[in-house]
């Protein structure tokens, strides 16, 4: 079977997944649910006898006890819903993601770095590396995360993917990329930038803001001519305003896909080479000093 083509066994046995609290959370409860939905069906009478007690004539208490017990089942079926799609969007449908995301270059052979920013587990990270090995490229992908003591797992499941060789991990700030300007060739980045400022609340001006310093970050440390690919959850029409300020080139939004029960699109783009009017060469400034 092919590397893109794979039964989700085989994706979470390499994988893993990340927050597995969630899910688990949120089957307790689906079953918790379950259950009480159950005991209304079984113990209706009994349940309409107690609402008698508070409510003016059996039609009333019938009414409520079926109301409540219908709530309760509805509430189950949905908690059920969203453990699925948080356990599924986690390793399964990131993979299919990461697959969409690499299929945004048209030309990896010529791609000698790449950046995955906020590499997570590498699932992104190493389709980049399984693209770069397919394609017959010297090149190399860095996967970057906040969080220092993640690189170590990351590189396992690089080894267990085979592409070890095109793969480095480190940890930094996204927000300030420890990279030279115009470096990579390509910067794709998967569920993640949107988790960057969450801790001044999600739809807060700061957090937006330190959102868009990353972005800014990932358009510097592009070469000119080179690809940003971006998979996020909610904030993406900010990104695609941010980049038309940029002056970034041939951005396109995928259409909506629903992940961790949220909407989420690609938003691919290139960056301009420089431009010269006349004897002047015209520099683009991608920082975003104006936000500090």
């Amino acid at each position: 079977m092919g590397k893109a083509g794979r039964d989700w066994g085989q994706i979470y046995s390499i994988y893993g997944v990340d927050d597995w609290q969630t899910p688990i959370f949120l089957l307790i409860h689906a079953i918790f649910f379950s259950i009480l939905s159950v005991l209304f069906l079984v113990y209706f009478e009994p349940i309409c006898y107690f609402f008698q007690h508070f409510l003016p004539g059996p039609s009333a208490a019938r009414f409520a006890a079926g109301f409540t017990g219908s709530v309760t089942a509805l509430s189950a079926v949905c908690l059920f819903f969203a453990a699925g799609n948080i356990f599924y969007s986690a390793v399964s449908f990131h993979w299919e993601m990461a697959q969409r995301m690499v299929n945004a270059v048209s030309d990896w052979s010529s791609v000698k770095h790449a950046l995955d920013l906020g590499c997570g587990r590498g699932i992104l990270l190493n389709a980049v590396a399984l693209q770069l090995k397919k394609s017959g490229s010297s090149g190399r992908v860095v996967g970057l995360h906040p969080t220092p003591t993640r690189s170590l797992s990351t590189l396992r499941t690089a080894g267990l993917e085979g592409v070890q060789e095109y793969v480095t991990c480190r940890s930094g700030d996204p927000r300030r990329l420890p990279f030279s300007d115009n470096y990579f060739d390509v910067v794709a980045s998967a569920a993640f930038v949107h988790t960057v400022g969450k801790e001044f609340g999600q739809k807060t001006a700061a957090a937006a803001a330190e959102r868009m310093r990353v972005l800014g970050e990932v358009v510097r440390v592009l070469k000119p001519g080179g690809i940003g690919v971006v998979w996020d959850l909610v904030h993406v029409p900010e990104y695609v305003k941010r980049l038309q300020e940029l002056k970034m080139e041939d951005i396109r939004v995928s259409e909506r896909v629903t992940a961790f029960m949220v909407n989420s699109h690609v938003v691919s783009f290139s960056k301009p080479s420089q431009h010269f009017m006349g004897p002047y060469e015209v520099r683009l400034d991608w920082r975003l000093n104006n936000l500090c």
